[in-house]
C-alpha cells in the first residue's frame, strides 16, 4: 500500500515533495499537492496488487504495464461515457431552446 509519513512531506506552495511506496518500491515525487500525490500512489499500488493477485506474476515491470493498461481502460471508458453524456445534454439544450423560441414566438404574435 502506498504510504507517506508527515516527516517525509515537505510543504512548499510551489513544489511539495512526498516519499511514497508503490508495490514495495519507494519513490520521491514532487507536485503542488502532496495529499493528491499520495492518493494517486495508493491507487496505482492497489491496481498493481490486484493485477499481481489475478495473474500470479512477480515481474514488477510486467505488473506495472498491466496495471497501466487497466488504468488506461478505466480512463477511456469514463471519457467515452462523459463525451456521450455531454452530447445528450447538448441535444436536450437544443430541443429546449427550440421549444422556448416557439413559445416566445407565439407570445409575440398573440401580444
Amino acid at each position: 500500500m502506498a504510504t507517506a509519513t508527515k516527516d517525509q512531506m515537505v510543504r512548499d506552495p510551489q513544489n511539495s515533495s512526498v516519499r511514497v511506496e508503490i508495490f514495495d518500491q519507494a519513490y520521491n515525487l514532487r507536485g503542488s499537492d502532496a495529499e493528491y500525490i499520495l492518493k494517486l500512489a495508493e491507487y496505482v499500488d492497489a491496481k498493481m496488487r490486484a493485477v499481481a493477485e489475478a495473474t500470479n506474476t512477480i515481474d514488477t515491470v510486467r505488473l506495472a504495464v498491466l496495471a497501466a493498461l487497466n488504468i488506461a481502460d478505466e480512463y477511456h471508458l469514463l471519457k467515452k461515457k462523459q463525451d456521450h453524456g455531454a452530447t445528450d445534454y447538448q441535444k436536450r439544450a437544443h430541443l429546449l431552446a427550440n421549444a422556448l423560441d416557439e413559445v416566445l414566438g407565439e407570445n409575440r404574435k398573440a401580444g
